[in-house]
Order: C-alpha cells, then sequence, then structure tokens
C-alpha cells in the first residue's frame, strides 16, 4: 500500500530527488544488515553465558542487544523504503526514544558493581552496595518516561504534519537527566576502582581488574553515545548530525557494540563461579563469587 509523504504518494522505492524523507538521507542497507547480524551474534553469545552459567541476571545484556536488533532491522526496511513511517517510527522507538538498550546494559552494570563492592567491603565505596542498583535504575526510569512522553508527541506531531519541536525538547530533557545520571555513576565507579586498585591487603584478583576494564570502557561508550544524542537532537530533526548517518553509525552503533560486546569477551559470567548463587535477601540475586584462578 503506498505511504503518504508531506502530500507525495510514493510506493516503496528509493528517495526521489526533492522529496525530502523522514532521515533526509537513503539508509545504507549495508549498515542496516551488518549491525542487525552483529548485535543477533552478540544476544546468541550472551544467552548461551546466560544459560551455561546459569547466571540469568546476564540477560539484560541480551535484552539490549534485542533491542538493537530490531532497531538495526527496522532500518534495513528503511534502506529499501525510505518513506515508510512504520519503520521510521519503529527503529525511532528501539534506538532514540526509550533507548532500553542502555538501560539494560546499565542495570547489568550496576548490579556488577554492586557485587564488586560486596566482595572488597564496605570501604571500597561511600555508599552500600545496593543503592547504584536501586537509585540509578530509578534514575533510569525517570528518564525513560521523560523520552517516552516526549517521544509519543513528537510521533503524534509528525503524523498530523505538525511541529515536533515541542516534544523534542522533552526527550532532549530526559537525554540530559540520563547523561547526568550516568555521569555521577561513572564517578562513582572510578572512586570504586581506584580505592580497589589502592586497598592495603595485596593486589586484586586478574579477573576483578578485567571486569573492571570491561566496565569503563563500556561505561565511556554509553557516556560517548549520549552526548552524541543530546547534541543530535538540539540541531532538530534537520541538523546536520541526524542527517548524516555517519555519524549516527560511529557515534551510535558503534559504541553500542562495543559497550556490550566487551562483556562477551570478558563476560562476568566466564569469571564467576556458576557452583555458588545464592540470593542476597529479597531484592535481587547476588553474584556467585569472582574465580581467582
Amino acid at each position: 500500500m503506498p505511504n503518504s509523504w508531506h502530500g507525495q504518494h510514493l510506493a516503496c522505492h528509493p528517495v526521489i530527488d526533492g522529496v525530502r524523507n523522514l532521515y533526509g538521507y537513503q539508509p545504507s542497507l549495508a549498515a542496516g544488515v551488518f549491525f542487525s547480524i552483529l548485535f543477533t551474534i552478540l544476544m546468541i553469545f550472551h544467552v548461551v553465558h546466560c544459560i551455561r552459567r546459569k547466571t540469568w541476571w546476564c540477560m539484560v545484556f541480551a535484552i539490549g542487544c534485542l533491542v538493537e536488533v530490531l532497531g538495526w532491522a527496522a532500518r534495513t526496511w528503511s534502506a529499501k523504503c525510505p518513506y515508510t513511517k512504520s519503520a521510521f517510527l519503529m527503529q525511532l522507538a528501539t534506538l532514540v526514544i526509550g533507548q532500553d538498550n542502555c538501560d539494560m546494559l546499565r542495570t547489568g552494570i550496576y548490579l556488577l558493581l554492586g557485587y564488586i563492592i560486596r566482595i572488597f567491603g564496605r570501604k571500597s565505596s561511600y555508599f552500600r552496595s545496593d543503592c547504584y542498583f536501586w537509585f540509578f535504575t530509578v534514575c533510569d526510569l525517570i528518564s525513560l518516561v521523560v523520552q517516552a512522553v516526549g517521544g509519543a508527541l513528537a510521533s503524534a506531531a509528525l503524523s498530523a504534519h505538525r511541529d515536533m519541536s515541542n516534544g523534542t525538547h522533552i526527550m532532549i530533557a530526559g537525554i540530559a537527566f540520563q547523561m547526568a545520571s550516568t555521569l555521577a555513576f561513572a564517578t562513582c565507579m572510578v572512586d570504586c576502582v581506584l580505592r580497589t586498585i589502592h586497598r592495603p591487603r595485596g593486589t586484586i584478583p586478574k579477573s576483578v581488574s578485567f571486569l573492571f576494564a570491561a566496565m569503563v570502557l563500556s561505561v565511556l561508550c554509553i557516556c560517548t553515545r549520549s552526548i552524541y544524542r543530546l547534541a543530535e537532537l538540539s540541531q532538530g530533526w534537520t541538523g546536520y548530525l541526524i542527517t548524516h548517518e555517519k555519524y549516527f553509525i560511529i557515534l551510535d552503533a558503534v559504541m553500542m557494540a562495543i559497550a556490550v560486546g566487551i562483556f562477551v569477551i570478558f563476560h562476568p559470567s566466564l569469571m564467576v563461579s556458576a557452583a555458588a548463587n545464592p540470593p542476597m535477601g529479597r531484592r535481587y540475586r547476588e553474584l556467585a563469587p569472582i574465580n581467582v584462578k
């Protein structure tokens, strides 16, 4: 069924000169296929690790990959049908508005940092180990709601061919709040790393060093992506960043691939013994002891 964009009735075909689509360019088919396959492979690895080692909380990484797969599948669709609103809105909801993939990834890092703090004791952090999970998860939920409201308003304005600026400004506020909370968590994480590395009693296990390195790299990638997303939407839907796909690929897709892929290489379940996985109170399941062999 033909689609309508600004009064032009268009079938599913490439970009037509003089008829602007929702992206401002024709999305790359090669990039869509490549990242769809890449995040599918990463998702499979995370699922296999979780099943084999029975560290079910690590499924948050697989869920984040699944969201990326859906978003890039939509962009692959858009590569063939750049005037199709359904594909655009699908990738908007998965890769831009909610950023559920980042939220899932951050949740895993919150849990991981909390467990490392429990290993080395209260002196390795200003706050209790479970405070990171609950406080920053609430911050992520607040940001998600704000972005969802802004995205819904922007989508409604798009469907009615109205100005999308009000919804966009709300989305920007949500992303800015999320970036601020991520930077606050990064500060706490670095403080924990420094306290742990410089602890008075001996050196830390290599497995913990690898986990710290993976966490720091992942958070850096998430922060880079958030800064890009904030700058992109601040320029509006016709700005330079949002209408040039190379920035989206480098500062969004590549950053997410590194952020979640590093935990395939240094997966917590590979450095954690699955033999013991006792519950921690009634809040969330504790990671098994780190294997120091």
